[in-house]
């Protein structure tokens, strides 16, 4: 059996990282600031100064350094690919065929900022190994089992046929963190979970019987809590307004670039550097989204009909002890006892003994999941060829 390579394609970004048989990552780099004069390429500990006029270039670019380590293409099992929009139809990890590359394309206007360069680099690589199995995990699947009362906005019919619906990010994170906390728990997994995953982009999920059947972004990443940059939460009119004072351009810019803890503190989207700043604003936009968060903590309980345990993951959720606090005591009402030490600490479990409901970190393994999920599919397709 061979590595699996998993690959995730931004506009100006391809990251790619090598697993294993067994799963273990082995290898991990970039190709940064493609299409700029200061493109570079890193792999391992390698970093360098490289011309990459498009994602094709970086992609060969990707694969010539992988061979320089002795990881010849042709010894790779499948190639693997997050792509963030599946739209209502693609609802499952699936094989990169002509039919399925229609269908994202498809989705485009779902997801116009993402889902071009996620094709981008599955044809690139189609262009420099065409022998290559390529499997794609959408961003969306995990949030297709809400019920569709959850899913509709209240809009006419024909808004509905533009695709304008709820259809929920972060589901290769959540889908990893249904899989992982059983071993972190030891024991099976809560019937009634809240997960939080909480880093520049941030959502909660009602994970009820290991199935999503409410989240907080909707249509686009967009709604839902304060984020790094995006506004989240924002009223429909309020939205028009900045389009009538700004243009649609503009407009669009500002809430998903300019607005969140970035936005409030006038200095950055960055947790880290807002905990450090110490200043009154950057305190506010500390306690905007946790009070955000809390709140919408309420809604997913009520759509899961109480609470079993609640997971942290994402980058500040693994990291930022002062936010699971606040959070944590923020959900003292629904029988969460933190246990502070243990959450100063950054430990596994974060309740106290005797808790009604229990707490956790979840290290999040999105690439794991990605590659979990391409070597499921190309074992059940005999090998892949």
């Amino acid at each position: 059996m061979s590595d699996i390579l998993v690959v995730n394609s931004g506009s100006s970004s391809i990251k790619v990282a090598l697993f294993s048989p067994e799963g273990d990552k082995r290898l991990s780099g970039a190709a940064s600031a493609i299409g700029l004069s200061d493109a570079t390429l890193a792999l391992g500990k390698t970093e360098r100064a490289l011309p990459l006029p498009d994602h094709a270039a970086a992609m060969a670019a990707l694969l010539e350094a992988l061979a320089g380590k002795g990881i010849a293409i042709e010894a790779l099992a499948a190639a693997a690919h997050r792509v963030v929009h599946g739209g209502a139809t693609l609802t499952a990890p699936a094989r990169a065929t002509p039919k399925l590359l229609a269908e994202i394309e498809r989705c485009v206007p779902l997801a116009p900022l993402h889902n071009p360069h996620n094709l981008a680099a599955i044809n690139a690589l189609a262009l420099v190994a065409p022998g290559l199995p390529q499997f794609v995990s959408f961003d969306t699947a995990f949030h297709a089992t809400c019920p569709e009362v959850a899913g509709r906005y209240a809009l006419p019919v024909e808004a509905e046929a533009l695709g304008i619906r709820r259809y929920g990010f972060h589901g290769i994170s959540y889908a990893s963190l249904v899989r992982l906390l059983p071993g972190i728990a030891g024991g099976p997994l809560p019937r009634r979970l809240l997960a939080c995953h909480l880093g520049n982009g941030a959502s909660l999920c009602a994970i009820l019987e290991g199935r999503s059947v409410a989240t907080t972004m909707g249509y686009s990443p967009l709604e839902g809590l304060t984020m790094g940059t995006r506004a989240g939460g924002i009223d429909g009119n309020a939205v028009l307004r900045l389009a009538e004072a700004y243009g649609i351009e503009r407009a669009g810019h500002m809430l998903n670039n300019e607005a969140g803890l970035l936005g409030l503190s006038g200095l950055s989207g960055d947790m880290r550097v807002l905990e450090e700043a110490g200043t009154e604003e950057s305190a506010f936009a500390i306690k905007h989204f946790c009070y955000w968060a809390v709140r919408h903590a309420g809604s997913m309980i009520a759509a899961m009909g109480g609470l079993d345990a609640v997971a942290f993951t994402g980058g500040i959720g693994e990291n930022a002890a002062h936010v699971r606090a606040a959070i944590m005591e923020g959900l003292g009402w629904a029988g969460l006892a933190p246990d502070a030490t243990a959450n100063a600490a950054g430990a596994p479990r974060l309740h106290a003994r005797g808790s009604a409901v229990a707490a956790y970190i979840v290290p999040a393994e999105e690439e794991a999941m990605i590659a979990r999920e391409a070597r499921a599919l190309f074992d059940a397709e005999g090998q892949g060829r």
